[in-house]
């Protein structure tokens, strides 16, 4: 593996993981296109999800009430690890780089979203079947590109839900999908030896990224920093755009 890769994805690991943790989100929406853009989308999610499930775990556990967050949101969890399951038997049979096109879609519908404020007002009209479609859809979406996290927050937002609850959803989604997410790669033996070592080396670079972002979580100016996460999201999905097009 060369040299320059395992920088970029050091510095990637490092930086996702702190800002996820001076947040509550992020390191999924924000290593996984990066890394992407030097490799395809099966390789990318199988060298982050062990790191993906550490991040997701530990904010999770910050923001207390596991078990009653849990109890609340267990049903749309189930459906998103089906969901996951599902897209991640796809990605193993196709891995094809359009999937680039994909997550390049989601960042954007979400940059549009939070930028004009669209309302999905089915959402509120439609709670039941709302549910249902963000657990089937959102794990289908996650399984193919290592993001939901869009989804959850334009659920939750609609449908009035704290932040606390916003951050735990969208973290246990996360975190359950990975899991439904490993048992299908290691059933179709798409895991690597390098992807394996890589996952568990990068733990390391997680618990540096968390402990930091979670030390200045309360003193950050969260309206500029997400600023500057839009922006950087923005160029990320262009240049995936850009790249899968020029194949």
């Amino acid at each position: 593996m060369e040299t320059e890769f395992l920088i970029v994805f050091t510095l990637v690991i490092l930086i996702s993981s702190f800002i996820h943790g001076s947040i509550g989100f992020g390191f999924g929406l924000i290593s996984t296109p990066v890394v992407a853009l030097f490799t395809d989308i099966q390789t990318t999610i199988t060298y982050i999800i062990v790191p993906t499930m550490i991040v997701n775990l530990v904010s999770i556990l910050s923001e207390g009430k596991f078990f009653e967050a849990l109890r609340k949101f267990w049903f749309i969890i189930l459906l998103m690890v089906i969901g996951s399951c599902v897209g991640t038997y796809i990605l193993v049979y196709f891995n094809s780089e359009y999937f680039k096109l994909l997550l390049a879609f989601i960042i954007f519908a979400y940059l549009i979203q939070s930028a004009i404020k669209v309302r999905a007002s089915f959402l509120s009209t439609y709670p039941r079947s709302s549910t249902y479609g963000l657990g089937l859809i959102g794990g289908l979406v996650s399984g193919l590109t290592n993001v939901v996290a869009p989804l959850t927050i334009m659920y939750t937002l609609e449908l009035k839900y704290s932040k606390k609850d916003t951050i735990q959803l969208s973290n246990l989604c996360f975190l359950f999908t990975k899991v439904g997410q490993i048992a299908t790669f290691l059933y179709f033996g798409a895991f690597s030896s390098t992807a394996v070592e890589i996952s568990f080396v990068s733990m390391f670079l997680v618990a540096i990224g968390l402990y930091f972002g979670i030390k200045i979580k309360k003193k950050i100016d969260a309206k500029f920093y997400a600023k500057i996460l839009k922006a950087l999201l923005f160029i990320i999905a262009v240049v995936l755009v850009v790249q899968t097009l020029a194949v």
